[in-house]
């Protein structure tokens, strides 16, 4: 209903400005008296977008904490996905249609970042067809989590929510095999059949567990009938994809132009391949000399890869979780003794292992959206896959070093405070839509920044693991630019995350394979090299900067206002700087 009053609204706008023309002049207001004020249309654009787009994407809003679209999914039909196409492009000729004149200057900000936002939905949608390609594409968006740990309303009501998302799974699994044209890659295949044979495990033993406290024999019976049904159709998938693999290519490459074209669409990068690498390559260099360096006082004599054994064979106590959740509290303190960044004091997260459906990454957390309030955020941790041998599966879990600097990422002052701050921006649209680059280039440019500023206070050891965390994501650059646009293998992959970022076989591996469905995981180092130059160029403008030996006495002021916006962040850029002609890297 929401969405209707604001269509009203808008075609009554619309309406009164087309009569206008055709009316008389209206009599000139008495002297002295002042003409009422124009309404300012940008907003009632804006706000209607949302809930156009919250229409078609209801399990978007949903994780935003829109909950009147509670247990619905989006149509991922054929026809479906070519009526949101249409609905885009619609409402981006529409905000197009606003003149500079009609906007004020953070509207015009805010209209460039919904640029980004559609176009990027474009592309995924049409240029690279992922919807009838991709497997990643679904399974991220079909995640249920926001119904099983988010506390915003008690267990019975969001049990409501959670049994009207089981029973559209049915029909969703039926659109996405309708959907994905074979052959497909094999790393695809793999994942898809990790991802949805993930879901139908949890479907069948875990979820029951999260509502068992609801004391309602009806609701309990919807739900294990519900949770069956879905798990059958989440078998059906795993089933199709598995007897794809004999018919397995490895055709994973974008390909040189459409990459370049993923880059300037959702980014705003708009560089060749060979400058890509090789900013890429020194980011990979100068991290390998500084750990050369830590490595020469942490283990002398020994060899790199030594080294990193010696910081990894240091395990958290009790496991990961365990290990994250007591690190917490240590870097909070430490970003409010330093004042690194603001943020609410009493705001914190909470760390758990990750589902079956969402382990093939080590770490990543759940922030609520926007439109949430004193719902809690999880950190959550990956255990090794269980088919690996026991050798790889111990490698598999981090030292407490690299821990820490994953814990950074996440959490203080990583993914976890930038949220914080974007949830709170006053823009819906800039609140919603974050960016790859911009959300994953600050949590990995948090990583170094905690370092220099002193975390670990010089420990070679910890040194060592935040290094082995940026070498991590220098193999990821790489990977990206070569899988997609250099004709690298997985198998090549691979290897430059074991021999040149020192990782074990099994986080190596899941590495490689990502690359292929995730081509912009290049966007960690990209995002933190745009950050650092933007920094630089930041400090220097600022009064008195050239005569003050230190810069990390602006460090608060400029991550305060860097988090003040969101999205492209070239575009970022302009607001902080003017629109001159800069570098970005």
């Amino acid at each position: 209903m929401i969405g209707s009053q604001l269509r009203a609204a808008g075609l009554a706008f619309t309406l009164c400005l087309l009569a206008a023309c055709s009316r008389p002049a209206a009599l000139a207001p008495p002297t002295g008296s002042a003409a009422p004020p124009t309404p300012d249309p940008w907003p009632q654009f804006a706000a209607r977008f949302l809930e156009e787009y919250f229409r078609a994407e209801p399990k978007f809003a949903v994780e935003a904490g829109r909950h009147e679209f509670d247990g619905q999914m989006p149509d991922w039909s054929g026809e479906g996905i070519a009526a949101e196409v249409a609905l885009l492009k619609r409402l981006r000729a529409e905000a197009a249609a606003f003149s500079d004149a009609q906007l004020t200057a953070p509207e015009r900000f805010e209209r460039e970042h919904l640029y980004t936002v559609i176009d990027s939905e474009l592309f995924w949608r049409e240029r690279a067809r992922y919807p009838f390609t991709n497997p990643a594409w679904y399974i991220q968006k079909l995640d249920p989590d926001v119904y099983l740990t988010r506390d915003y309303a008690p267990p019975d009501k969001r049990l409501k929510g959670y049994i009207g998302y089981a029973r559209a799974i049915p029909k969703v699994c039926a659109q996405i095999r309708a959907n994905l044209k074979t052959p497909l890659p094999e790393s695809f295949i793999k994942y898809g059949i990790a991802g949805f044979g993930g879901f139908a495990s949890f479907y069948r033993h875990d979820v029951a567990a999260v509502f068992a406290g609801v004391k309602d024999p009806a609701a309990q019976a919807e739900l294990a009938a519900a949770d069956a049904a879905a798990a059958q159709a989440m078998d059906g998938l795993k089933s199709w994809l598995e007897g794809e693999r004999a018919h397995a290519t490895q055709a994973f490459a974008l390909g040189e132009p459409l990459f370049l074209e993923m880059l300037r669409v959702t980014e705003r990068v708009d560089l060749p391949v060979e400058r890509l690498l090789e900013i890429g390559n020194a980011d990979l260099e100068r991290n390998l000399a500084a750990l050369g360096h830590a490595c020469a006082q942490y283990l002398p004599q020994g060899t790199l890869a030594a080294c990193v054994a010696k910081m990894n064979a240091d395990k958290p106590v009790g496991g990961a979780v365990a290990g994250a959740r007591a690190q917490l509290q240590g870097l909070r303190a430490f970003v409010l003794e330093k004042q690194l960044v603001s943020f609410p004091p009493e705001a914190q997260a909470l760390v758990a292992e990750a589902p079956p459906y969402m382990r093939a990454n080590a770490a990543y957390i759940n922030v609520p959206g926007p439109y949430e309030h004193g719902v809690a955020s999880v950190y959550n941790i990956a255990p090794p896959d269980p088919a690996w041998s026991a050798r790889e599966r111990a490698a598999y879990i981090v030292g407490k070093a690299s821990l820490l600097y994953t814990s950074v990422h996440e959490v203080w002052p990583g993914h976890f405070q930038q949220f914080l701050h974007s949830n709170a921006n006053p823009s819906r649209i800039d609140a919603l839509w974050v960016g790859y680059a911009y959300a994953e280039g600050w949590a990995h440019y948090s990583e170094e920044m905690m370092w220099d500023a002193g975390l670990g206070a010089g420990d070679p050891g910890q040194h060592v693991g935040q290094i082995t965390n940026a070498l991590l994501r220098d193999a990821r650059y790489l990977s990206a630019l070569g899988l997609h646009t250099r004709g690298m293998s997985v198998a090549q992959s691979e290897r430059l995350f074991r021999e040149r970022a020192l990782y074990d076989p099994g986080n190596a591996r899941q590495q490689a394979a990502r690359g292929t469905y995730d081509p912009q995981y290049l966007d960690y180092t990209l995002g933190k090299l745009m950050i650092r130059k933007l920094r630089d160029d930041w400090i220097a403008q600022q009064p008195g900067a050239a005569a003050n030996p230190d810069p990390k006495a602006y460090w608060h002021a400029f991550h305060d206002e860097f988090m003040k916006h969101t999205g492209p962040i070239p575009l970022i850029g302009v607001q902080m700087l003017g629109p001159k002609e800069r570098a970005l890297f």
